[in-house]
């Protein structure tokens, strides 16, 4: 069994700047792709962003592409997403998710364990 636990989420302006993290218990982090979903009120919940078990490999929706990245620190048992360039669009839960396997992917249903969730807000 994996607990995730987010953080990092908040309010901000427009153009601002967030980074939420998510934190995963158990020792085998680094065999684990790792992804950030999000789900907007009255909105299906939708990809954002992946990365591989060793980090070398991520993936983006073309949405964030250029202004978001996801990082990982396999020793911290931690995972990242740099937000940038922020948009009142972007207003959303955004979830933190693991797969049982090291490849990432797009598919929320591919995803084993949750987080509770971060809520991120952007301003105009």
């Amino acid at each position: 069994q994996v607990q995730l636990v987010e953080s990092g989420g908040g309010f901000v302006q427009a153009w601002g700047s967030l980074r939420p993290s998510c934190v995963a218990s158990g020792r085998t982090f680094s065999s684990r792709a790792m992804g950030w979903f999000r789900q907007a009120p009255g909105k299906e919940r939708e990809f954002v962003a992946a990365i591989s078990g060793s980090g070398g490999i991520t993936y983006y929706a073309d949405s964030v592409k250029g202004r978001f990245t996801i990082s990982r620190d396999n020793a911290k048992n931690t995972v990242n997403l740099q937000m940038g360039s922020l948009k009142p669009e972007d207003t959303a839960v955004y979830y933190c998710a693991a797969r049982t396997i090291r490849y990432g992917s797009r598919w929320y249903d591919s995803y084993d364990y949750w987080g509770q969730g971060t809520q991120v807000t952007v301003s105009s």
